[in-house]
Formats: structure tokens, sequence, C-alpha cells
């Protein structure tokens, strides 16, 4: 495990999330963030690595995080959805 690696969490109500390592915090715990995943110490056990890795700085923020994944293609760009207006009833 190394800061940068993309992982995919196993466990918590965020498995299946991609996320990034933003720090490691001994033999047993790192800190991970990602688009939809929480900034949080999780257990490298809870974490699959997957062989892409991202150049990011020890600590990045949130927001630097989503924009590297966005920048290496790792993570779609959401836009948000246009809801068609509903007609307004007339009330006379």
């Amino acid at each position: 495990m190394e800061v940068g690696r993309v992982c995919v969490k196993l466990a918590g109500h965020e498995a299946g999330k991609q996320c990034v390592i933003v720090d490691i915090l001994g033999n047993v715990y790192v800190v991970v963030s990602g688009p939809g995943v929480k900034r949080r110490r999780c257990n490298i056990a809870h974490l699959e690595p997957l062989e892409q890795k991202v150049e990011i700085a020890k600590g990045a923020s949130d927001e630097d995080v989503k924009r590297t994944l966005e920048a290496a293609g790792l993570v779609k760009t959401e836009k948000p959805s246009k809801k068609p207006s509903e007609p307004k009833e007339n009330m006379a």
C-alpha cells in the first residue's frame, strides 16, 4: 500500500466504491478519500488495491483527489441532471 494507490472498498456502507490512499497510518490503517467515499481511516484488510496509481501528495485534499482522478480518467465527471419541467396547473 502506498500514497496514490487506487483501491476499491470491500466493507462498510461504501463497499464497491473507488478511493485513493492519501496517507499511511502504520501497518494496519490508511486514510482514504474519493468521490462517493468520505475521507476516513480505513483498515487495509478492507481495501482491494487496483493496478492504477495516481500522483498525489501525502495528505492531499478531497478536491485534489477528485481533480486527479478526473484527469486520469478514472472517475466520470458528474453533470447535474435536468428534469423536465412539470406543467403548472391552471388554478382559474
